[in-house]
């Protein structure tokens, strides 16, 4: 089954670009080089995920913000209420088609014509590519890098993305929203859901959320049926696989199995 996946992105372009993003997505903005890019995350007041994101710095004073899931115009929209007396113009190019292209090194991020690569190792994902292909989606499920459904906006706590192990997260920088919530659950503990990597019995959507013995304990991320094998990313409760004795292979109430690949900290 396949999905259909364009390049939901944002243009920060402004003399502040760089501070206003800063203060306003979890990752460290300002030790990011022209050039590159880093995984960020842009937090409610609590601590939860509503966009994670690639940030691309494409020069001093200007950032692509290609989005891994949800809408770019309502979080733009929802930006500008912060930009106040800010140099800082917010804008939404609109969808265009992502697909993979060739190897490119892990970070780094070129202009070819009009459209942006960016480099994800063996492979890269081209923003305005010729056409729509969603042939990168497998390899970065297995890397663990989540992209989020609609359904999940706003819901999970960025250490249950592991966030922290793709540094989306940074704990040396000025306040931003949801960091003393996200600050405490590094230092003090206390979270009890974490991502793996899963292949299911059967298709199931992303977003979906299965059951075991009654409880609400997996939630499903991005899904992909490829190589006759169905693999997703899964956040699942640390008490669920503590209290399966073989926990690598799961049996939902749904009748969906999971067998447990890979399994990340926060």
């Amino acid at each position: 089954m396949t999905t259909e996946y364009s390049a939901q992105t944002l243009l920060l372009e402004g003399a502040d670009a760089a501070a206003f993003a800063q203060a306003q997505f979890s990752s460290n903005v300002q030790s990011l080089a022209v050039g590159t890019w880093q995984f960020g995350a842009w937090l409610d007041a609590q601590g939860r995920v509503l966009a994670l994101f690639h940030l691309a710095r494409l020069a001093d004073d200007a950032f692509l913000v290609l989005l891994r899931g949800g809408d770019a115009a309502p979080m733009a929209q929802s930006l500008q209420r912060f930009v106040f007396r800010s140099k800082v113009k917010v804008t939404v190019p609109g969808p265009r088609p992502l697909g993979r292209g060739p190897a490119v090194e892990t970070y780094a991020v070129h202009r070819e014509g009009d459209a942006y690569v960016i480099g994800c190792g063996d492979h890269s994902l081209i923003v305005g590519a010729a056409s729509s292909n969603d042939a990168w989606r497998l390899p970065q499920i297995r890397m663990g890098w989540p992209w989020l459904p609609d359904d999940v906006l706003g819901k999970l706590l960025p250490q249950s993305l592991s966030l922290e192990r793709l540094q989306a997260v940074a704990f040396d920088k000025g306040c931003y929203p949801g960091q003393e919530i996200v600050a405490r659950l590094h230092y003090r503990g206390g979270l009890k859901r974490h991502m793996h990597c899963v292949v299911l019995s059967q298709h199931a959507t992303g977003g979906t959320v299965l059951h075991q013995r009654g409880e609400n304990g997996i939630q499903l991320l991005d899904v992909v049926d490829a190589d006759a094998t169905v693999s997703a990313l899964a956040v699942i409760d640390d008490g669920l696989m503590n209290a399966i004795e073989n926990a690598s292979n799961i049996v939902t109430n749904e009748g969906v199995s999971l067998n447990v690949l890979d399994s990340w900290p926060a």
